[in-house]
């Protein structure tokens, strides 16, 4: 019980841990790779597939059976015989046959000595337990993938809102300023309500950025399999080391297909229709099973086989055993053999196409995913310097109104300006990542951002 207890606590802390400390990626990685509920499906999947393969290796075993029976004549069978026999001339006996009571207890083994269906079988089970464990791997890196760009998209939106905060506090202070101005006659109330008016707007952008973020926040949960009542917390960044990238040309690598787990998976399931095609073709030659039987039967007109002969019982026991060698040779079968043969060879065909088609796809995606990269890693240098620029054009426009320079229409223009090229940056660094993510992908090394 103490052990149970401290158990549950152990669980308790671990899950507070997550609900009070920020979450960094590889955290939510390694959480909902042990949490995901469909890639835990998946992992069952795996276990059958082990079970599936220890179904097939026994029928290579011994098969051993027994089996008992107990057997009431109550109506015997009679046999009718020729009176000559036994001294009536010219009349038809009937005779009685068998006894009233028989129990008999039986016992056989086979062994398949030479099947090569079988054989062919334990092999192809084998292989079929290594594509479960494939398509374990497969759901892991969709779970990766589906976490990391939900992790990233609630990383911007976040962004977004502060960008917003940043926005909504400037605003409100030069609300503050122009109202006491007009209280001394030095603003025009108009140019107040056309301040608050843009505040306002502000303030349902901010709401709605936030509720963007907490949907991102709950699909980002739900992908981990994580309560939707655990507080979920996510560090600060900057994705200040994509600026580093900006600076030259990015070396994206080529992509692989020997990494791809849907490339392994269909070559997998090539080898698994050779083994079918190769056990169609087994059913050709000859099968060769040794058995033996034994059994122990007693007969009796009256049910006293648990007497024993000195203590009156009437019953007679006798016992049989035989050894079999059995040889079973196919002939011919209507072509039928011959059918699902031909049936393979079309499969294999079928996947050697599908192969062709899906090396095409990823080596497509693979590019695409390059290209997308390289046009973000141009359009964070533009958007950059277009943050720069609109802040310096901000801050000389609040100077110039300030001074009565500039008017109202362009402090709230250039103010506008200014956060829209915020983000923009911001959704050209989440664009980036989006497309980094892919060529991760494309490269099959998706389990790196684990570490």
């Amino acid at each position: 019980m103490k052990k149970i207890m401290f158990t549950l606590v152990l669980l308790a802390g671990i899950r507070a841990s997550y609900a009070q400390s920020a979450l960094t990626l590889q955290d939510c990685l390694k959480y909902a790779l042990a949490n995901n509920q469909a890639l835990a499906r998946t992992r069952l999947e795996e276990d059958m597939g082990r079970f599936k393969t220890s179904e097939v290796r026994g029928q290579a075993l011994p098969q051993v059976n027994a089996n008992g029976s107990y057997t009431n004549n109550i109506k015997k069978q009679v046999l009718p015989i020729p009176g000559d026999f036994i001294g009536q001339p010219g009349k038809t006996v009937l005779l009685t046959a068998g006894v009233t009571h028989n129990v008999s207890a039986a016992g056989s083994v086979t062994q398949e000595v030479y099947n090569q269906s079988v054989f062919t079988g334990l092999k192809a089970a084998k292989a079929g337990e290594e594509y479960y464990r494939m398509q374990t791997a497969q759901s892991e890196e969709t779970v990766i993938y589906n976490v990391t760009s939900l992790y990233y998209a609630a990383l911007v939106s976040r962004e977004k809102t502060i960008v917003l905060d940043a926005n909504i506090d400037k605003l409100q202070q030069l609300v503050n300023t122009t109202a006491t101005q007009v209280e001394n006659g030095l603003a025009r109330k108009i140019d107040l309500d056309r301040m608050r008016v843009n505040l306002t707007n502000y303030k349902t952008q901010r709401i709605n950025a936030q509720n963007q973020f907490l949907i991102q926040a709950n699909q980002l949960k739900m992908q981990m399999g994580m309560s939707m009542s655990t507080a979920l917390e996510l560090p600060v960044t900057s994705f200040k080391e994509i600026e580093s990238k900006t600076a030259g040309a990015a070396d994206f690598g080529g992509v692989a297909l020997d990494n791809r787990i849907e490339y392994k998976l269909l070559t997998k399931q090539e080898e698994l229709q050779n083994y079918q095609k190769k056990a169609y073709i087994a059913q050709y030659y000859p099968t060769l099973q040794l058995g033996g039987n034994y059994s122990y039967n007693g007969l009796s007109d009256k049910f006293d086989f648990l007497k024993s002969k000195s203590g009156g019982s009437t019953a007679n026991w006798y016992d049989m055993a035989s050894v079999s060698l059995t040889l079973k040779v196919p002939i011919f079968d209507g072509f039928a053999r011959r059918s699902r043969v031909s049936q393979a060879n079309v499969t294999l065909k079928e996947l050697t196409k599908q192969k062709e088609e899906v090396a095409l796809a990823l080596n497509t995606q693979f590019e695409n995913a390059k290209l997308q990269a390289q046009n973000n890693l141009s359009t964070i240098r533009a958007q950059k310097e277009n943050v720069e620029l609109a802040n310096e054009v901000y801050t000389s426009t609040q100077n110039n109104y300030n001074l009565g320079l500039a008017s109202l229409t362009d402090l709230l223009d250039s103010e506008t300006s200014l956060t829209e090229a915020q983000n923009n940056y911001n959704e050209a660094l989440l664009q980036y990542k989006l497309a980094e993510l892919d060529i991760i992908k494309s490269n099959g090394n998706l389990k790196s951002l684990l570490n």
